[in-house]
């Protein structure tokens, strides 16, 4: 491993902005992948914008699971770049990529046998589902190339690399922005394919993170070795890595089904609602980037210097990050108050389109710096081997708090109370995760004492 991806020495505030500066980056890439499709398919009409936002539970929740899978390989792979055992280092890495393969196979074939019931569920308007199917049937197939290069980003920052997956997300970003007018409107000689043309502009893009990555770990960094592996010692690997995987994944797929939630309970207000969600829920993304990009970067941090055993590295890491992410998110709740019409304003004229998102906005964004504590919280958990306390905190929020208090908010204050119900669940939850991931740690400090 190369020094200055040694986690375990130096200046902790220096890490911290050192790893999390290309993460934020990285993250906005994805986030620009989903704006740039938004702002586009806005162009083409209300019924193809909420075609997409009708995509979106379903796309967060695939999303998501790749991301449970890329957390657990993450915490493993980082605890074991943390011992500088290069033979472990890369039997590992190599069975992190075969349980990838068989993961998108299951995740495709899931994909098209939930799809049209998650839609019914979701009460898609039958003048939109075609819309939808344009989309999801070149969408679902590329899945592999979502899912391969996530894992191999997230061992690229176990190694404490997290600038090379920023600059790419960057790129393939920007090749998504330049072929997505191409393909929907049909300019030049590219066909015109409205929102299946959003869906291959996003195939094209993902395949370029999928080439870089496999590039890296098998030219650059040597740590992708095709190796003949015995079949119990890769199963165990397996096992490590799904310990955190299949409870982090779970917990990740809380956010995509309270998106569905939400997007079923605003169905009933129509069409042009249902696409102002869509635009809030993509600029959320936005909002959150840098929180997001901590929660990744503790990942690495605290997984190296968890397995050197410094375990104090951790805990001033987690509590500068917390701290950060509430000051932050603060300011940018006082700029969404002003600035929400305008920025929404930019996706769709529809009146009632810009007022469903304004709203959302201005009254969930005050829990957006909660929504950090929980996403941070959750990451050090799934390093300290408690993927089941970050599952059961978003569980909480979501089922607990969240949904009973959605249906009386729907009752006596329509849309309004929808959003506040989700915004106080947020604070609820986020109090809580601070505090379980805090108490654990400081269990872990104790016991090494």
């Amino acid at each position: 491993m190369k020094e200055n991806r040694d986690l375990t020495q130096g200046n902790i505030k220096k890490h911290l902005i050192r790893l999390t500066g290309p993460m934020i980056f990285g993250i906005l890439g994805l986030t620009i992948f989903n704006l740039v499709d938004t702002y586009f398919v806005g162009l083409l009409g209300t019924n193809e914008l909420a075609a997409l936002s009708f995509t979106f539970p379903i796309v967060l929740t695939f999303s998501s699971l790749t991301l449970g899978i890329s957390t657990g390989v993450t915490a493993v792979v980082s605890k074991a770049a943390g011992k500088s055992n290069s033979g472990e280092l890369k039997a590992l890495i190599f069975d992190s990529l075969l349980l990838s393969l068989i993961c998108v196979i299951l995740f495709i074939g899931i994909g098209f046998l939930v799809l049209r019931p998650a839609l019914t569920l979701m009460q898609a308007d039958e003048e939109i589902v075609p819309i939808i199917m344009e989309y999801m049937v070149i969408w679902l197939p590329g899945l592999v190339f979502v899912v391969f290069p996530m894992v191999g980003n997230g061992i690229i920052r176990a190694m404490g690399d997290t600038k090379t997956p920023g600059i790419v997300m960057i790129i393939a970003a920007t090749v998504n922005a330049v072929l997505d007018p191409l393909f929907i409107f049909g300019i030049g000689p590219f066909p015109e394919l409205g929102v299946a043309g959003a869906a291959l502009a996003t195939l094209i893009g993902r395949f370029i993170t999928f080439s870089v990555a496999l590039y890296v770990l098998m030219k650059r960094d040597h740590v992708l070795v095709l190796q003949k592996r015995k079949f119990r010692e890769m199963v165990g690997n397996w096992k490590e890595i799904l310990t955190v995987a299949i409870p982090a994944g779970l917990s990740r797929i809380i956010l995509p089904i309270g998106s569905g939630i939400i997007t079923g309970l605003i169905a009933a207000y129509g069409v042009a609602s249902v696409a102002g969600f869509g635009i809030a829920a993509k600029i959320e993304g936005f909002i959150i980037i840098v929180a997001g990009a901590m929660a990744s970067v503790i990942v690495p941090f605290s997984g190296q210097n968890i397995g050197a055993k410094k375990f104090d590295r951790v805990k001033r890491f987690f509590n500068y990050s917390n701290k950060f992410v509430l000051l932050l998110q603060g300011g940018l709740f006082a700029v969404l108050l002003i600035s929400a019409p305008f920025i929404a304003g930019l996706f769709s004229k529809d009146a009632q389109v810009v007022r469903v998102a304004v709203l959302y906005l201005r009254i969930v964004s005050i829990a957006y710096g909660a929504k950090g504590i929980i996403l941070l919280s959750s990451a050090l958990l799934n390093v300290m081997r408690r993927p089941l306390i970050a599952a059961a905190v978003n569980l909480g929020q979501m089922f607990i708090v969240f949904v009973p208090l959605a249906l009386l908010g729907d009752m006596m204050f329509g849309m309004t109370g929808i959003f506040i119900a989700l915004a106080l669940s947020l604070v609820i939850a986020g109090g809580a995760a601070w505090k379980l991931a805090d108490n654990r740690l400081k269990k872990i400090m104790a016991q090494a004492d």
